[in-house]
């Protein structure tokens, strides 16, 4: 059994800045959250870009929330969007991950419809909030966009986990 001063032993302190955004990231990463893919319609067509900054933010009313990064291509137009979709990917669908990546080739070969907001969906994710823009906040590097939910799908099945910049499965 470790006593606690070893454990603290194997600690890294240090205070997140310019010189160390590496270690920062790393850290961050030690969260291991789900995969989604965020859909819009912008003048230009369809876009999608994979994201694991998702949360919950409230039941009544139903909001979420995602943050794209200002460095971004897609970032203005997905701030300019009044409409979009936040699909939660399941563990069989890195394909649809690997689309909306830079350099993905997005929508190609991929089935998508789209809602009466005329938003592209990605049918057969394990979920997906279909949303209209509520407020956007800065923050940093990025920009939190909270959505009100209009509507959602649902079905059982495992997710698409991401953690220490993989992609993997959630083990129990």
């Amino acid at each position: 059994m470790m006593a606690a001063n070893d454990i603290h032993a194997l600690e890294a302190v240090f205070v997140p800045g310019a010189d160390n955004h590496r270690d920062f990231r790393n850290a961050l990463g030690s969260f291991t959250t789900g995969v989604t893919v965020v859909t819009a319609m912008t003048s230009d067509g369809p876009i999608g870009m994979t994201v694991n900054s998702f949360a919950s933010v409230s039941l009544d009313p139903p909001l979420v929330l995602w943050s794209p990064a200002k460095s971004s291509s897609r970032y203005g137009a997905f701030t300019g969007a009044r409409h979009f979709a936040i699909h939660v990917l399941g563990a069989d669908q890195d394909h649809l991950s690997a689309a909306f990546t830079r350099g993905g080739n997005g929508f190609d070969g991929i089935d998508v419809r789209f809602n009466d907001e005329g938003v592209p969906v990605l049918p057969g994710t394990l979920a997906r909030f279909e949303c209209t823009e509520q407020a956007q906040h800065d923050a940093g590097d990025h920009t939190i966009i909270i959505g009100k939910v209009l509507r959602v799908a649902h079905r059982q099945g495992e997710p698409l986990c991401f953690s220490g910049g993989r992609f993997g499965r959630f083990a129990v």
